[in-house]
């Protein structure tokens, strides 16, 4: 099959209208714009425990959980409009399995999402050092494998739905969205970071087991948000059936091909 057509049974799986977004001269840009603001999001969660541990605790839990949260809500809102601003391979996942988003162009994205990440680490580890775990997320002490899976899922799981809660025909908030998810993710942070590092993320959990060649917790951050999101996705067909709308389509693929003229 031909470099150009590899992608073409995966037609059958997107929703028809969809391919109205598909400008392959702007995808340089989509990646870009993920790679971009995962580099900008795993560097202040990985950094708020890189450099607490340089400056002797000066960062506080509650600092270390609040700094993420209030990068994604900046990121949503400067480049939003760019890429859907995923930064999260679980993200992505579920934006395709409610029809938002195109299949093919979904690996694109998350090698973007984990090469970010993995950037973000590797600046903290020439220009800090390997301290702080380079902000690894584990269990905490104490906690299973499977507890900190599980509260990995069921954060994911309420993560997700803001997300498509928010991008939908039925109640698309537009940037305004960015301080619900922000939100989320600093509440999170706040009862969960010592259960499990409250990551909600694979590509943000990757990166520094990558540097540090160190995966033997990695399979809890991969299984417990792609359950989670599965389940966020379930959860928003219920509430408001399937994705495909223009509201939908516009937060996940971003709005440079104007989506508002989709589907009709």
């Amino acid at each position: 099959m031909s470099g150009a057509a590899w992608w073409r049974p995966l037609l059958v799986l997107e929703p028809p209208g969809i391919t109205a977004v598909d400008d392959p001269l702007l995808e340089w840009r989509r990646l870009f714009s993920e790679l971009f603001g995962t580099f900008l999001l795993v560097l202040a969660g990985a950094g708020a425990a890189v450099v607490g541990a340089r400056a002797h605790g000066a960062i506080s839990r509650e600092a270390a959980v609040t700094a993420p949260g209030l990068t994604v809500l900046a990121i949503i809102l400067f480049m939003g409009a760019v890429s859907g601003a995923h930064l999260n391979p679980a993200v992505t996942l579920a934006f395709t399995l409610r029809g938002d988003f195109l299949w093919r162009r979904m690996p694109g994205y998350i090698l973007m999402q984990l090469a970010g990440g993995t950037l973000a680490c590797t600046f903290l580890w020439g220009v800090y050092g390997k301290v702080g775990m380079l902000g690894a997320t584990e269990p905490g002490a104490g906690i299973a494998g499977w507890q900190a899976m599980l509260t990995e899922a069921v954060l994911t799981l309420g993560l997700v739905s803001t997300i498509l809660g928010t991008a939908s025909r039925a109640q698309n908030v537009g940037p305004l969205s960015a301080i619900a998810v922000g939100a989320y993710i600093v509440l999170a942070g706040l009862w969960s970071s010592p259960i499990s590092g409250a990551s909600m993320n694979p590509a943000r959990s990757f990166a520094p087991d990558l540097v540090l060649g160190n995966f033997a917790n990695y399979w809890v951050y991969l299984a417990g948000p792609a359950i989670g999101g599965v389940l966020a996705v379930g959860a928003a067909i219920l509430l408001r059936g399937r994705g495909g709308d223009p509201g939908g389509v516009a937060a996940a693929q971003g709005r440079l091909d104007r989506p508002t003229t989709l589907l009709g």
